[in-house]
């Protein structure tokens, strides 16, 4: 997970937000969905990404990425968590859950997409239905709850 360039892109679009207060990105895999800590908020998206798996080598891509974002505004200073979900190969039984690689575009579209929610949520803005969606993979192979991160920890809407 190229983090430098998930913290650019968030940058890049929170110039829309009040510039007195700072932001920054962490990654943590220990975030649990709907269980924000005290003060903090959640947000779930759905993207796409491409998946390799380290056991057999076997790559797909998927439609249905889901991302965990919990965050907190407090005195000027703002914290997003982010915990993209893994999906696990279907050829390999015992293989394990493989990170998500998130293409540049469709990270633009979650940044973007993170912002009006924290400025809804955290500066109680009303910004009105620009929800943008990402650019998804052409295919026809149907989402596998049970190889899904997201719908074994219930917030994949697919499961």
């Amino acid at each position: 997970m190229d983090e430098a360039r998930w913290t650019r892109i968030f940058e890049d679009k929170a110039k829309k937000m009040r510039k007195q207060d700072s932001w920054q990105l962490e990654f943590d895999e220990d975030i649990v969905p709907n269980r924000p800590n005290y003060g903090w908020k959640q947000c779930v998206r759905n993207t796409c990404a491409r998946f390799k798996c380290t056991s057999c080598g076997r790559g797909w891509s998927s439609n249905r990425v889901m991302v965990l974002f919990h965050m907190q505004l407090r005195n000027m200073r703002g914290t997003i968590k982010i915990r993209p979900l893994y999906q696990k190969c279907k050829n390999c039984s015992e293989g394990p859950m493989e990170k998500p690689s998130i293409e540049t575009g469709s990270i633009y579209v979650l940044m973007e997409n993170l912002v009006e929610k924290i400025r809804e949520k955290c500066y109680h803005e009303n910004t009105g239905p620009k929800f943008r969606h990402f650019k998804s993979y052409d295919g026809n192979n149907p989402h596998e709850p049970a190889h899904c991160q997201g719908c074994k920890l219930g917030i994949c809407k697919r499961s």
